[in-house]
């Protein structure tokens, strides 16, 4: 090999090296890059993972009952409440939970869904509207599947509002808004020995606010409207965005005035601070 084969040869295993060497710059660069990809995307899969997933300073369970078949027509008002109320409710920044028709075990889980998601700041309310009847002094919200023969099926196959309530207050929830619609005449009620109309009274734990229908043991009649009395002023009330005393304090006057009497909503409360409907985190 000559002198200038020998100069050639080494100008090509220069420029091979170079070629090599900036292929495995590249190389280093793109699987740089690919890892911080990665990592970003596991910072971000930990963000959704461990952040605070569906959690809400207001949370809503709203339960609308309407179609019994122990019922001789089905409540379509209940129905048509829940949703008018469910979006009332999230435009007064409640992250709502809306059941319609709900069975036993629907009630169970939605109630359970609810405990899983109060923290200690949380402000909570639930609204029920269908059949309710009081056993043992307890009121009980009944599903659509709920089989009333005696007053033990009540307690078996219905769901506590003072348990629900008892639950609210366990989780540790900052204040606790309940509004039932269910005094209403029943189709179970000819089937016990002893029975008493409408609800029991709804004890309010430390800082709660309950709104009922009617007053305990009296029973009303649904209107012809699209909602029920109650709720159709309780939406009235809620766009004059009150604190949430007054707001049930307005309705039970409201409905009172305009029943002549008939009809008197109980309100009962044990809050210690406000609550306000049109504040977010009021």
């Amino acid at each position: 090999m000559n002198v200038r084969q020998l100069d050639i040869s080494r100008r090509t295993i220069a420029v091979a090296a170079a070629l090599i060497g900036t292929v495995s710059l590249v190389i280093g660069a793109h699987a740089a890059l690919n890892m911080r990809a990665i990592d970003a995307a596991k910072a971000v899969a930990t963000d959704q993972v461990t952040g605070p997933i569906g959690q809400s300073s207001r949370l809503a369970l709203v339960i609308g009952n309407g179609h019994y078949p122990d019922a001789s027509a089905p409540l379509t008002q209940s129905i048509n409440d829940a949703r008018a109320l469910s979006s009332a409710l999230r435009k007064n920044g409640f992250d709502v939970d809306m059941v319609e028709d709900a069975t036993k075990d629907d009630m169970v889980r939605a109630v359970g869904r609810l405990k899983s998601r109060i923290k200690p700041d949380t402000v909570v309310m639930l609204f029920f509207g269908g059949y309710g009847v009081q056993a043992g002094r307890e009121s009980y919200m009944l599903p659509v599947d709920a089989v009333i023969w005696k007053e033990s099926d009540v307690r078996r196959q219905g769901v506590s509002i003072e348990r629900v309530l008892d639950m609210m207050k366990e989780q540790g929830a900052k204040a606790k808004l309940v509004v039932v619609d269910a005094s209403r005449r029943n189709p179970y009620e000819r089937r016990f020995r002893s029975y008493s109309h409408g609800l029991a009274p709804i004890s309010a734990p430390d800082n709660a606010l309950i709104l009922s229908s009617a007053s305990p043991g009296k029973v009303v009649d649904d209107g012809k409207g699209e909602h029920s009395v109650l709720v159709s002023e309780l939406l009235t009330n809620l766009n004059t965005q009150g604190s949430a005393e007054s707001v049930f304090n307005k309705t039970r006057v409201a409905i009172s005035r305009a029943s002549e009497g008939d009809q008197v909503p109980t309100v009962s409360s044990s809050l210690l601070e406000d609550v306000h409907f049109g504040e977010a985190g009021g």
